[in-house]
């Protein structure tokens, strides 16, 4: 088939109507925060569901960040048995399985061009977009993919700095 993009950009497309539709809108990067919470947790009790000052039904912490969202983080980091936990490891599941069952192998002329320095500036690069996208209050699938499918002035503006960049960078990086 010559454009086989088409059958993935549905595919894509249905798994998130499906997700947004029966749970919520895709998103990870709050899981880094929950799962750093919990190694934080482990070290120092931070999170309770006991009141501090005022009532509060549900957990709290004495760190702002994991407070903020009516306790939501703070909730995570004490039940990781939550949609985006599940999330966040069907990521890993999914990219395993794909390698597998597609058995794509990567080609000879790309490994040639892999290098060292390539490497590392591709994931600093990529630090920093997570890092920039999470600063914002979100992260990369969350503000592009879900917040463009919700008409998000975020997701746009996002999406089009993200595309404005690595063009160029795609482009210039191929030749080398």
């Amino acid at each position: 088939m010559k454009n086989k993009w088409i059958i993935s950009a549905i595919v894509l497309g249905l798994s998130f109507f499906i997700a947004i539709y029966f749970a919520k809108p895709i998103g990870v990067s709050t899981q880094f925060s929950v799962l750093s919470g919990k190694a934080h947790q482990i070290v120092h009790d931070i999170v309770s569901d006991e009141p501090l000052i005022v009532e509060n039904d549900g957990y709290h912490s004495i760190n702002a960040y994991y407070d903020k969202s009516d306790g939501k983080i703070a909730k995570n980091i004490m039940n990781l048995n939550n949609y985006g936990i599940l999330f966040f490891i069907s990521i890993f599941i999914g990219a395993f399985l794909g390698k597998i069952l597609l058995k794509r192998n990567t080609s000879e002329s790309y490994k040639r061009k892999l290098n060292k320095k390539r490497v590392l500036i591709s994931f600093i690069s990529g630090a920093l977009l997570l890092y920039g996208a999470r600063f914002a209050g979100g992260c990369t699938s969350g503000h592009m993919m879900s917040g463009m499918m919700q008409s998000s002035v975020s997701g746009f503006v996002f999406a089009f700095f993200v595309f404005l960049i690595a063009i160029p960078v795609a482009i210039g990086g191929e030749g080398k």
